[in-house]
């Protein structure tokens, strides 16, 4: 019997859940699971996880009730307290994110990173089990080259563009998350395509990321994220890791049929010359991107505006 695409992708691309809900994660078996404000706004709704923000609460009305500082600091107890949850489930990283209204303070992303690890080592969680998830702008970049040189390992997410993929290698992140949907649509948006799996400008985007890194020896971790279907996930069989929806999980548990590896570490295609980015050529190149621009900034307002959903619904429950 064939194995399924699922079980022939994970001999070639350690498999990451992207979700907060703990019991997809049980039930799904990845290595690693990845978080935002997003899932755990929804991991956070769901009644099956009443327990765990009623903790959380709780914890927030003896450590002060209702101010602005007491609100972050249970999310920021919310985030951890899932991340844990999920560390007893998957053998390898869960990612936990950065606040998104801090994607433009270096300064701010360190110490929120820094108490986020010392909230995890608080319940017993060393900091080589977690990914700190930090917005790949100039700033964010600036933060993980800081935190990486303490040993703290970073996931450089909203990745849209090279010239972020360049940066992030520079700054010896441990991790890019590039978004290939994200990049499909904002190219279906502008009138392009159809496309098919082979010529979906996110594939491409993350193809010449890939290759980039794998010509220049860059040990990055190259992670491609933000799936819309199936198709986009087998072109990219064989990335170093690829963190996808508990859906097309279930829909590439459910396929059967030969799956061939589509990216060798050996062979990685064309890429160019090793670039070194300062702040301004790197804000130059950005400009010079209007999708990788509009895309990361897009980003960050929808995953402030989940931050902010999350931060209402812990003040309500506090007062």
């Amino acid at each position: 019997m064939t194995a399924s695409k699922l079980d022939q992708l994970r001999q070639m691309t350690t498999v990451v859940a992207d979700t907060g809900d703990i019991e997809a994660v049980r039930r799904l078996k990845p290595v690693d699971c990845t978080t935002n404000p997003t899932l755990i706004l929804k991991a956070v709704e769901n009644p099956a996880y009443a327990g765990l923000v009623d903790e959380a609460i709780a914890w927030g009305k003896k450590a002060g009730a209702g101010n602005e500082d007491t609100v972050h600091a249970v999310c920021d107890r919310l985030a951890v307290t899932f991340g844990a949850e999920l560390t007893k489930i998957v053998p390898g990283r869960v990612s936990t994110e950065v606040d998104a209204d801090l994607s433009f303070d270096t300064q701010a992303t360190i110490a929120k990173a820094r108490a986020l690890i010392a909230a995890y080592k608080e319940r017993g969680i060393e900091k080589d089990r977690i990914l700190v998830k930090i917005a790949s702008t100039w700033e964010g970049i600036q933060a993980a080259k800081v935190l990486q040189a303490e040993g703290i390992d970073c996931n450089l997410t909203l990745l849209f563009s090279l010239p972020q993929a360049v940066a992030c290698a520079d700054a010896n992140a441990f991790l890019i998350s590039p978004f290939v949907g994200r990049i499909l649509d904002w190219h279906v948006k502008a009138g392009g395509g159809p496309y098919t799996a082979e010529t979906d400008p996110g594939v491409v985007s993350v193809r010449a990321i890939y290759a980039y890194y794998k010509t220049h020896g860059i040990e990055t971790v190259v992670m491609g994220a933000s799936f819309r279907n199936t198709g986009e996930i087998e072109a990219l069989a064989g990335c170093d890791r690829l963190t996808i929806g508990p859906g097309l999980l279930d829909e590439l548990a459910a396929a059967t049929g030969d799956l061939p590896r589509r990216l060798m570490p050996e062979s990685p295609g064309e890429a160019p010359a090793r670039q070194k980015l300062d702040e301004k050529a790197f804000r130059f190149a950005m400009n010079e991107d209007a999708m990788g621009t509009e895309k990361l900034a897009e980003g960050i307002r929808g995953f402030v505006k989940d931050l902010r959903s999350l931060r209402k619904l812990v003040a309500a429950r506090l007062a």
